[in-house]
């Protein structure tokens, strides 16, 4: 069979292959302690389970307006507003089935070939695979250890040529848990501005802040008009399995970013659409008990972290992962998480999985318990004094 030739640059999400790696070792016997998946170890709380239920037998299991459900959209437009300080009404949300395919549909929707697109790096590596696959030329926003994993600003204005169609934001950043601070947020806005660039920005762990303020780009002078911010569900209220997100953006992209999700997906389940209307409008215990939680999680894996030699941990300050520069150990970020996993019994990620300038990092998600990651410290710590 002959493939489409688009389909050699397509990438793919390592968090999966490394699980389904670890689920075969499991299966073999090998005690595995998983710390790669980006997911909560919660359940979705039981009043918006219970919402999900209702809508079921209630009928909600027939096709809705590409875009999402009316009520649905306006709930979103107000929880944004409150949250970014902006104002934005219904008609600038569209609802879908997880956050990808807000990335997936701007970049199409914006980006032709040969057009730039800048994005952080180590990031997600869905944006730069969805910018080669459209045939865009991603350009790398480097996150410096150094810089605590924050961009260089003026080093992001020499990159810009006049190609550059889109710039890709992430605070609180994946892999990193770095978040881009107001000052730099503006200088970044102001960049924008300055050459005619589309922001799309990635705010899916708005909720999960240690320290500091959220600061979204959308919310300062003549960004709202160019930002598509990107949201969801699955995070803040362990949603992942219900597949549901949204994105914000400028009135005029929603009906052709609604138009590939007609041609796509058709629409977003109806029922879990009412069950994120109860996350939302409901109690807010769960998940502010959940975010607590991975604070003090981040705590135990840091501190740990640290203690090992040939292992230096940053802080972060977002987000539910560590990203530990591990190059005092000797090894590879390939060779480390391979025999951390087949050696060790601990599932990670390489850093390159998030692009070239992860190389000497691993990320480790506390999205596990705090006894597991105890324990995984322990492994890890015996598995760095077996190789140096």
């Amino acid at each position: 069979m002959k493939l489409a030739e688009r389909m050699s640059r397509l990438g793919t999400e390592t968090a999966f292959e490394v699980l389904a790696k670890a689920r075969m070792l499991e299966s073999e016997g090998k005690d595995i302690i998983h710390l790669e998946i980006g997911e909560p170890d919660f359940d979705t709380p039981s009043n918006v389970v219970q919402a999900g239920v209702e809508a079921l037998e209630n009928g909600h299991t027939h096709y809705g307006p590409s875009p999402g459900l009316m009520e649905v959209r306006e709930r979103i437009a107000e929880e944004v507003s409150q949250t970014r300080g902006i104002s934005v009404t219904a008609d600038n949300v569209v609802i879908t089935p997880g956050g990808k395919p807000i990335m997936f549909f701007s970049i199409l929707a914006l980006v032709d070939e040969g057009d730039e697109v800048l994005y952080p790096n180590p990031g997600f590596p869905i944006y730069e695979s969805m910018i080669r696959f459209v045939g865009g030329v991603p350009v790398p926003m480097k996150l410096p250890e150094s810089r605590d994993f924050n961009v260089d600003v003026e080093e992001v204005a020499s990159q810009i040529t006049p190609r550059t169609r889109l710039m890709i934001l992430n605070s609180p950043n994946n892999p990193c848990g770095s978040i881009i601070e107001k000052r730099e947020q503006q200088e970044l806005a102001d960049l924008a501005k300055e050459h005619d660039i589309m922001v799309l920005s990635d705010e899916i762990y708005i909720r999960f802040l240690y320290e500091g303020q959220h600061h979204s780009i959308s919310s300062f002078p003549g960004m709202r008009e160019r930002t598509i911010i990107l949201d969801g569900f699955s995070k803040t209220y362990a949603m992942t399995g219900w597949r549901i997100g949204f994105g914000v953006m400028p009135q005029e992209l929603v009906e052709p970013i609604s138009r590939l999700s007609t041609n796509s997906v058709s629409c977003t389940a109806s029922f879990t659409q009412m069950a994120v209307l109860e996350a939302m409008q409901g109690p807010q215990d769960d998940a502010d008990s959940m975010v607590a939680e991975f604070k003090r999680r981040r705590d135990i894996i840091v501190n740990g972290l640290n203690r090992i030699p040939g292992i230096r941990c940053a802080m972060p300050k977002g987000a539910f992962y560590v990203f530990p520069s591990i190059e005092g150990t000797g090894m590879s970020s390939r060779e480390f998480a391979d025999g951390l996993l087949e050696d060790g019994g601990v599932a990670c990620l390489a850093g390159e999985s998030f692009g070239e300038y992860g190389k000497g990092c691993v990320r480790f998600s506390f999205a596990n318990s705090a006894e597991n990651i105890e324990a995984a410290l322990e492994r890890i710590e015996r598995f760095v004094s077996e190789r140096t």
